[in-house]
């Protein structure tokens, strides 16, 4: 679990840490807690985040224009705290899981984090569960553990499964979102289940199931720290 803190208010950052590690550490697993003093540090940071705790008005990028930013690369559970009141449907607009005002009720925090926390708990079960897709030949249910690869072809996503092929209309970031962490976008025309890599170099990726798909030069490095995290979460 990691939660990310950004906030330019050293003071105010320092304190959301503690009240974290706090709650956290109550259980056996502590979270990895990461603070940023602004929005640019917070989007270039290697590791995706699965909770982040913003502040709206801070110098540079706020944090309406960082949350913007953030769901085009990844999609954490996103909680601002803010002193700025007028905010609250914007927040809407990026997805926001909730909206805290500052000076921060510690009751209120804790519950909102529990929430949070749930969610994640919630989504990781999620590769046990299904989608719906709409095709030529009519609706399918695609279970998400069932998956080796998505390929983008035209317009057309085909998932690769144990089912077999199944090609429908879809944009690949919506996919990638609504798979969440256990898949990598691993160069622009395939998206990949952590959980079928079977072997890689810096060019290609095998799956377990023998096919071979392109590994993207820029995309190496992030891919790398994703299947090693992923591997590390999958042993606990």
């Amino acid at each position: 679990m990691t939660i990310a803190v950004c906030d330019d208010d050293e003071k105010i950052r320092k304190h959301l840490v503690k009240m974290i590690r706090s709650f956290t550490d109550r259980g056996d697993d502590p979270a990895l807690i990461l603070e940023f003093s602004g929005g640019e540090k917070l989007l270039t940071c290697e590791v995706q985040p699965d909770i982040v705790i913003m502040d709206i008005g801070m110098d540079g990028m706020n944090g309406m224009e960082t949350a913007a930013k953030l769901r085009e690369i990844s999609d954490p559970i996103l909680i601002f705290v803010t002193a700025l009141k007028d905010y609250v449907f914007e927040a809407f607009d990026v997805g926001a899981f909730h909206y805290l005002l500052k000076p921060v009720d510690e009751n209120k925090f804790f519950e909102v984090l529990e929430r949070a926390l749930g969610e994640i708990e919630a989504r990781g079960s999620k590769k046990n569960a299904g989608f719906t897709v709409k095709t030529l030949e009519g609706f399918r249910t695609v279970k998400c553990n069932d998956i080796y690869y998505a390929e983008n072809i035209a317009r057309k996503i085909v998932l690769h499964t144990k089912e077999g092929d199944i090609s429908y209309y879809e944009k690949m970031e919506h996919l990638e979102k609504q798979l969440g962490n256990g898949f990598f976008r691993c160069h622009r025309g395939y998206l990949v289940s952590l959980d079928k890599v079977k072997q890689y170099d810096s060019r290609e990726i095998e799956l377990v199931n023998g096919d071979i798909i392109l590994l993207s030069r820029q995309k190496y490095s992030d891919f790398v720290q994703a299947y090693m995290k992923y591997m590390v979460e999958e042993e606990k």
